[in-house]
Order: C-alpha cells, then sequence, then structure tokens
C-alpha cells in the first residue's frame, strides 16, 4: 500500500514532578531539604531516512505520544528524562501543523529532522526553594505538560528524472528496462496506483533517480482521474521526460495527446512550464511508428527521441541524452553506486524536426 498523506497526532512527554524531601541521617539534627527535580519530558521528532518510500506506516496509528519523565528522587536525585520518541519519514516529506496550516519543516534530504512537539519540563523539587529564610522548604513543582498538537504530512517524491504522458504511454516499461523497479505493469490505462522510483546507472561514476508518475489525463489539474494526488509528485523533479505513444490502441491523435498533457502541467503549476523537457516517442517496435514519429516532429517542430522499451531502440541515447540535460542545470546530479548498466543495448538514429 502506498500512502502519500496521513494526519497524525504527536505529544511531547510531560516532565516530572519534583518532591518535597528533607534529609534524616543519624547525628544530622538539622538536615536540610533533598528533593530533586523531575526529569524533562521527551521530544516527538520526524526523521527523513533513506529506505522509507511512504507514509503506510503511519497510517494505521493515529496517536503518538512521548515518554514522560521521572518524578525527582530523594538525596537530590533527578529524574530521568523522558526517551526521545523518533518517527521516520520519506525524504521528500513536508511536515504541517494541520490547524494553523503553515510548514513546519520541508525535509529534503537524508538526515534532516524536526521536533514536532516538545516535552514538558521537569518540576523543581523543594531543595530549589531552599533560602537562608526558608530554610525547609515544603513546595515543589508539578512537571510541566508535553507539547501537542495535529500535524499534516504530505510527501512529494525526490527525483531527478519525472516520466510524464497519458495512461499506456509506456512509462513504467521504461523504467523498468533501464533501473531495477519492477512497477506494475500491463496494457490497460492506470496500472500504475503510485509513484515508483528506480536508480538508473550512467556510466561508472553518474546515476540519476527516475520517477514514473501516474497516468494523466485531461482535466487533471482541476483533480480529475487521479490528479492532485500525484500531479503533486512532479514539483520536484528536475526535469521531465514526456512520453508520447506514436500508436495509441484508442486511435486518438498523438499531437493531441502531448498537447493535453502539456496543458495540465501548466496549468497545474506555471513553473512547470519552463522546466526542462525531453520529447520522447514511445512504441517504435509496431507497424507504421516510423511514420507516426516522423509527422509529431513535424507538427510539433521540436526535436524528439524515438524509443521501445520492449526492445531496447534507443535506450542508450535516452540514458545519455537525460544525463547531459542533468549536467547542464544548476545543480549537479547526484553520484550514486552504479546498480543498472544500459550496455549492450542497440542504438537508434534520433529523429529531429
Amino acid at each position: 500500500m502506498f500512502v502519500d498523506r496521513v494526519t497524525i497526532f504527536v505529544k511531547g512527554g510531560d516532565g516530572g514532578n519534583g518532591i518535597v524531601s528533607f534529609r534524616k541521617e543519624k547525628y544530622v539534627p538539622r538536615g536540610g531539604p533533598n528533593g530533586g527535580d523531575g526529569g524533562d519530558g521527551g521530544h516527538v521528532t520526524l526523521r527523513a531516512v533513506d529506505g522509507v518510500t511512504n507514509l503506510a506506516h503511519l497510517s494505521q496509528q493515529k496517536f503518538w505520544n512521548a515518554n514522560r519523565g521521572e518524578h525527582g528522587g530523594t538525596a537530590d536525585c533527578t529524574g530521568r528524562r523522558g526517551k526521545e520518541l523518533v518517527i521516520d519519514v520519506p525524504v521528500g516529506t513536508i511536515v504541517m501543523d494541520r490547524d494553523r496550516g503553515h510548514v513546519l519543516r520541508d525535509l529534503k534530504e537524508p538526515g534532516d529532522q524536526v521536533i514536532v512537539a516538545r516535552g514538558g519540563r521537569g518540576g523543581h523539587g523543594n531543595t530549589h526553594f531552599k533560602s537562608s529564610t526558608n530554610r525547609t522548604p515544603r513546595q515543589a513543582e508539578q512537571g510541566g505538560i508535553g507539547e501537542e498538537r495535529w500535524i499534516s504530512l504530505e510527501l512529494k517524491v525526490i527525483a531527478d528524472v519525472g516520466l510524464v504522458g497519458l495512461p499506456n504511454a509506456g512509462k513504467s516499461t521504461l523504467l523498468s528496462r533501464i533501473s531495477r523497479a519492477h512497477p506494475e505493469i500491463a496494457d490497460y490505462p492506470f496500472t500504475t496506483k503510485y509513484p515508483n522510483l528506480g536508480m538508473v546507472s550512467a556510466g561508472s561514476d553518474r546515476s540519476f533517480v527516475v520517477a514514473d508518475i501516474p497516468g494523466l489525463i485531461e482535466g487533471a489539474h482541476l483533480g480529475h482521474g487521479l490528479g492532485h494526488e500525484f500531479l503533486r509528485h512532479v514539483d520536484r523533479t528536475r526535469l521531465l521526460v514526456h512520453l508520447v505513444d506514436t500508436m495509441p490502441l484508442d486511435g486518438s491523435d498523438p499531437v493531441a495527446n502531448y498537447r493535453t498533457i502539456r496543458s495540465e502541467l501548466e496549468q497545474y503549476s506555471p513553473a512547470l512550464a519552463t522546466r526542462p523537457e525531453l520529447l520522447v516517442l514511445t512504441k517504435m517496435d509496431l507497424t507504421g511508428a516510423a511514420e507516426a514519429a516522423h509527422r509529431i516532429t513535424e507538427e510539433l517542430c521540436r526535436e524528439a527521441l524515438t524509443i521501445s522499451a520492449v526492445t531496447g531502440k534507443g535506450l542508450p541515447i535516452l540514458i545519455h541524452r537525460i544525463t547531459d540535460m542533468l549536467a547542464a542545470s544548476e545543480v549537479p546530479a547526484p553520484v550514486a553506486e552504479p546498480e543498472t548498466s544500459a550496455a549492450g543495448l542497440p542504438d537508434a538514429p534520433v529523429p529531429t524536426a
């Protein structure tokens, strides 16, 4: 189960109480106060970690409480501090206060963390109140109440490349061929119901992360189809790879299909209109695909790469072009250990307008 939105209640631990106590020792007839302070309550902290892909582990538990601090002890012993509660979330999680609506933290990098509910302060014991005029203080403080709030968590997938296109454009098949990801693949629309991530190797020292964004339809910016549920995952990508089926099974016009998705992206976020985009024509193994690809590039007046994820045609060129475009952007593509190699796949010519 993939969950990218969840609301939970968090509460920091209450502080321990201070106590009233006096020394009672033989040969010490005037023993003074020795009541210790209570321990502080534990915080509730959210931490972004690699290896956690979504928020499903938080969807079954709504209430998260940190441990309270222990009460103070005799002989000026301070109570033990409550254990901090650390909740691991995926990288790319936005933490918001549900009631006030403001963002507490955007956890963009592994290791980023934020305290969402602070523990209460431990109360002072009676030792804290002794003075020259109050030698036998009989007052102590109660521990403070831990902070509590409802928080909303929203995951936006962080990837270098986002695969976009109408349903059945070949996004999942492409991801499965160039990475080790195993998305569900079938010959019917909306096979992919949640974003899939894959690491692609582009040589011995370069790699990038690709996100397969579930198929969009006309009206997606208004919430139609999968709509806002997955359009927001495009926000984090640095490069869009727009896949267009050259031979749609429904007989639709590939050029119109391309313009439909472009319109949806632009209406959802004007910033996406300026995002670097690579046009890729898919399913070139089908009869008549070459003629269709020529017509598409002529009508759109722009360059397009042609691939067949089934036969591997054009995949090395696609990977190298993506690498070049990422390298040309302001932020360099991340370097990671290679997981997948495209070596051995046949090349294909690049038609131009």
